[in-house]
This record gives C-alpha cells, structure tokens and sequence, in this order.
C-alpha cells in the first residue's frame, strides 16, 4: 500500500487566513472606534477646555514691575531713590560661541569671574529668545565704549533701568536698611502676584518694615505669541502703580553731628521729640555702604563685615544691650520716692562703701574717699553709688522691676522698624525660670547702680528718658511722619501713639527728680557740670559709667593695663529745655571711659545744634 502525501491544503488555509483577516479587521475595528471616541471627547466634551488652552498659547500677560517709592529726610533731602542704571543683556539665539563673545567683549568692559557665574546659571533658566544680563551696572564711560562697538557683536545690547541707589551711604543704613534680591525665603512669604517682575525687596529697617507701601501694585501687559512663545505684539496693557514716598522723622544735620561725634569709635546715639516720638537722630556706629548689598556684595567684602571686630552689621540702637550703669539712678530715684522709701531730704552716710549686715564684701563708691551724708537731690546730682546701693536693698528686687518696667526697660519699644531686642530687666522669676538659681540680695544692690544682669539698648534708654522729661507721657518712637503718592501727591499722616502713663502719687516727685538732673549739668558739684558751661538754655542729664569686666574689691581701675575692649563704656541721658523738653538724648561710647568726659560733650553739642534750629524747636505734634 502506498502512503498519500497532501501538498497543500487549500481548505485549511482559506480558513487560517479568513481568520487573520477577522482577527485584523476586529482589531482595526477596535481602534476605530477608540480614535472616534477619543475624538469625540476632545472635540465635544473638552471643546470648552482646549479652546482656553489654545488661546492661552496664543496670549500671555506679562508684570509689569511697579517702581518703588523713594525716602526722604524730614528737611527733603532723598535718602533712598531709584538711579537709573544701564546692563549689558545677550540674546543667547544670536550667539554661535558664548565663551569667544565673552572673551571679545572683556576688551570692551570689565567683566568678573561672578558675573560669568551669575549669566550662565540663569542662561538656563531662560528660553534662548530672552535677553540675559551678563554685566550689571555699566558706567558711562562703558556705555559709550560698548556703543561705538556695538555692530561688532549682534545679539548683545544695553539695557536701561532702575537701580535702588542711598546716596548717603552708610550714614543711614541702620535707619533705612536696604533691598537686595528676593532669594527662596522671600518668595515664600511674597504675594507671588504682586511681585512678579519684581526682583528686589526690602531686607532691612525701613525698606523692610514699610515694604508693602514702598513696593506698590503690579501692572500687566496682554501680549500675543506665537508657538515658541516670542512676542508678537501687545494687545492691552495696564500701567503699574508706583510705590507710596516716606518721609522720615530724622533730621540730618543733627545726624551729621552725631556720626561726626563717633567718629572711629563703637557707640550709639537716638535722639526722641517727647512730645510726639519722632527720632531725630538715629546713629549706630560704625555703619557699611549699603549699596554693596542691592546686587549682591561679594564673599570676600561680606566675611570682612562679619569678621570686623567693630561689628559694623549690628544695629546698635536696636539691638546693642548695655548695662545702663547711673543713668538708671533717676528712675530709680522716682520709684523710691512713689513707694514711700525715701524723701528728698533722707539721708544716706557714704564713706566710699557699703557692706550688707552679717557680711565683709564691700560694695564700692565711684569716689573713693566717699560723699558723706547724701540725699537724694545729691545722690542723683554727684551720682553717690552707696546711696542707690541702700536705697535699692529698702525697696527690694520686687518694686525695682515694678517701678522701672512702667518706663519700658525689658521691653521693646515699639519703634516702627522691628528688629529690637528687649534688653534685660532682672527679676526673682526670670533668674530663676533662666538660670534656675535665686536671687540673693548683693544682686539688688548692684542692680541700684545698674549693673549686674541688668542691660538696656539705646533706644529704651532714650525712651525712657523722653517719658520723664514728659513727667510720665509715653510715646511710641517713630521713624516715618508720612506717606505720599507720588502721582497724586497726596499725603496721609500716620498717628501718634501714647502708651500707657507713668503715674506717681505725688506729682512734686516729677520736679524734684528733673531738677537734680538739671543740677547734673549747671549745678556746682554736678558730674557732668563742664558739659553745662555757658549754655544759653537750660538742660537736664545724668551721667553713667557701665562696667565691661569685674574688678575685685581690692583692686583699682587702671585704664592704661585693660585692654580698648574691656574698658568700661561711657553714657549719658540728656532731654532740652527742662520745661518744656522737645529732644531727648541718650549717647552710650563703647570703651569710652566716664560718661562725663566722653558722652556729656557729645550730647551738648546735638542740644546746641538743636535749641538753636527754630525749625525743629517749632516742630509739630501730629
């Protein structure tokens, strides 16, 4: 029998390829329908979704940053302004080799190894079409070189702008403060609307605090693009509103004085109208040039600033906690009188110390040989260390902080510039709640002469002295009068405000204590009776010598074997005329010696300068 081989099998294969053919056509079938639902959806039910998508690439709108306001003086010299400022931007697009441009336009204009960083890193973040800055602040002699060069390098021009600019330097830092470009923290906080555009912000003082009136409201420009997101041309725009102007409360001349006076040395100086808290002077020394902060100040001139053992950075009047040595003696001096523990005629005996019964420690008088018997008045006018060191064991720890928190010592003043610290009045609670120790009574004592935990900044000490002159008004310390809008030039005033008064059961308490401090500068016997010689008005003061380092009982203060800065520092408080005082003073010298030699004179001549100035003695009390 012979096996039949089949060659072919025409049956099968008609039916392996009918089904491949339904199997494909199923299958293209199914993707029909997929592309016929997709379509559907995309063109009917996203119809509303796509068409804004669409438009949206057809239309942007651009910020339009606004320009901020400018800062005056209170006699209208600009203290902050906007300097027009040119930069050299480079269209990437236009340019076949980045590094042979850079290298040809060096030849041209200086250009740093930072600014070379600062254009490649923001080459990528920027669309090639866009101009990036490679040079900031071109002079003129730069510009006028780039510009008879300028066919030789398509793709690059000179940009004109705005450029924060103090023309006083580091005179004002401290009061003004400075902007500098928003970083990563800055945008965190920001109204991300408002400040697009805007590359700049306040870092410091009044810039800082008053950032929101300064900067004012964004504009914006509808523009059409195409495709890659070039600008075709603009279809609507909306001007931005300028920032509010600020007038300060800061008189320069007076500020002159006061810089003048501290010239190369470390101190503080504020000066307050009591009547409505302007401070007329506000001097921490010594300052930096904030203009090296707008664009970014390089790395070597920054740790130059922080490594400074002058500490230039520190704000001084804000921040700077010294112990208030003396000058706290006439506050203290009040609150014993309110509490019945002295009267004016009480005496004291002062043989040069004072021991707490049961115990040998001497607490030593400035004088050695001793002021004998002392009251009050005296105490005050010759500045009797063992008086105050009895009068603060009779009142106790409890009524000293009491009576010297109602003047704003421990406590932020409130000035409108922030960044204060609240210096330090001690107490039973907060040694023990920060220490975990208890008080103990040599403490007390030492706090009557102001010394020990006890610290104070400037400015409290200036308040603080604006509240006697007051006999017991407090007002808040301002820096800014008024705003002003620069397109309408309408001007909006901003109010006084009075904390709560100082109050005494006795109002005689008031003249008794001002006229021993009078007695401080033209009485015969007063410390600082030099600083009163010849005065054409009448003045009020104390004088105050802070102690740095310890000295031992047994030892004597020799200012030739310490060291500059461990010298004790010299204040004085000050406040013209006494009856009706318009300024008061207080001037602290770091390591400067005694109050009376080197912080009385200081203050004389800012008194002379103002009782003789009619416009500032006149000066208005909104």
């Amino acid at each position: 029998m012979v096996n039949e081989i089949t060659l072919k099998d025409s049956g099968h294969e008609s039916d392996l390829v009918a089904k491949r053919v339904y199997f494909s056509g199923f299958i293209i079938l199914l993707l029909v329908i997929m592309i016929v639902l997709r379509v559907f959806y995309l063109t009917v039910l996203q119809h509303e979704h796509f068409t804004t998508l669409s438009k949206s690439n057809r239309v942007k709108i651009t910020p339009i940053p606004p320009i901020r306001g400018l800062i005056y003086s209170r006699d209208g010299e600009v203290l902050a302004e906007n300097k027009p400022t040119f930069s050299l931007e480079v269209i990437p697009e236009k340019i076949d080799d980045v590094d042979m441009l850079i290298g040809d336009l060096k030849k041209i204009v200086s250009i740093e190894k930072k600014d070379i960083e600062r254009f490649k890193k923001s080459l990528k973040k920027k669309r090639r079409f866009e101009n990036v800055a490679l040079r900031l602040n071109l002079n003129e002699e730069e510009v006028a070189l780039f510009a008879v060069n300028r066919h030789r390098f398509p793709g690059v021009d000179v940009v004109a702008g705005l450029n924060r600019f103090y023309p006083l330097g580091e005179e004002l830092v401290h009061t003004i403060g400075y902007v500098a470009r928003i970083d990563e923290e800055d945008v965190k906080q920001l109204n991300a609307s408002n400040y697009s555009g805007t590359t700049h912000i306040g870092k410091l003082g009044i810039e800082k605090s008053y950032e929101s009136l300064l900067h004012g409201d964004v504009g914006y420009q509808q523009v059409e693009v195409n495709a890659q997101g070039r600008v075709i041309r603009v279809l609507d725009r909306k001007a931005p509103s300028p920032g509010e102007n600020l007038h300060l409360t800061i008189d320069l001349s007076l500020q002159r004085i006061a810089i003048e006076a501290l010239k190369d040395k470390r101190g503080a100086i504020v000066a307050i109208d009591p009547v409505n808290g302007d401070v007329l002077t506000f001097v921490s020394s010594p300052g930096y040039d904030p203009n090296k902060f707008v664009n970014g100040i390089d790395s070597k001139s920054y740790k130059a600033l922080l490594s400074s053992k002058d500490k230039p950075l520190i704000n001084r009047v804000t921040r700077g906690k010294y112990p208030p040595g003396s000058t706290i003696k006439p506050f203290l001096g009040l609150v014993g009188l309110d509490n019945g523990v002295r009267v004016l005629n009480d005496e004291s005996w002062c043989p040069g110390w004072y021991s707490l019964k049961g115990h040998e420690h001497r607490y030593r008088d400035w004088k050695k040989q001793g002021h004998g018997h002392t009251d009050l008045h005296k105490a005050i006018m010759q500045s009797c260390d063992v008086y105050f060191y009895i009068l603060a064991y009779e009142l106790g720890i409890n009524r000293i902080y009491e009576g010297l928190s109602k003047f704003g010592f421990g406590k932020e003043t409130g000035i409108d510039i922030g960044g204060e610290a609240t210096g330090l009045l001690p107490s039973r609670e907060w040694k023990r709640e920060a220490l975990g120790q208890v008080w103990f009574p040599g403490e007390t004592l030492i706090m009557g002469i102001g010394q020990g935990y006890a610290l104070s900044t400037p400015l409290q000490l200036a308040k603080a002295t604006a509240s006697l002159a007051n006999r017991g008004n407090v007002v808040r310390p301002r820096l800014v009068t008024n705003s002003s809008n620069p397109i309408t030039a309408e001007i909006k005033k901003f109010p006084v405000h009075f904390e709560d008064k100082v109050t005494v059961k006795n109002k005689l308490h008031w003249d008794q204590i001002i006229q021993s401090m009078r007695d401080v500068v033209h009485g015969v016997g007063g410390t600082a009776w030099r600083s009163g010689l010849n005065a054409a008005y009448e003045f009020a003061g104390k004088t105050g010598t802070a102690q740095v380092i310890g000295i031992a009982q047994d030892k004597e203060y020799k200012k030739e074997e310490i060291a500059e800065e461990f010298q004790d520092h010299a204040l004085f408080i000050a406040f013209a005329p006494v009856e009706e005082p318009r300024i008061a003073i207080a001037v602290i010298v770091e390591n400067g010696g005694g109050g009376s030699k080197t912080a009385a004179p200081i203050a004389r001549k800012m008194l002379d300068r103002f009782m003789n100035d009619k416009t500032l003695t006149k000066g208005t009390s909104g």
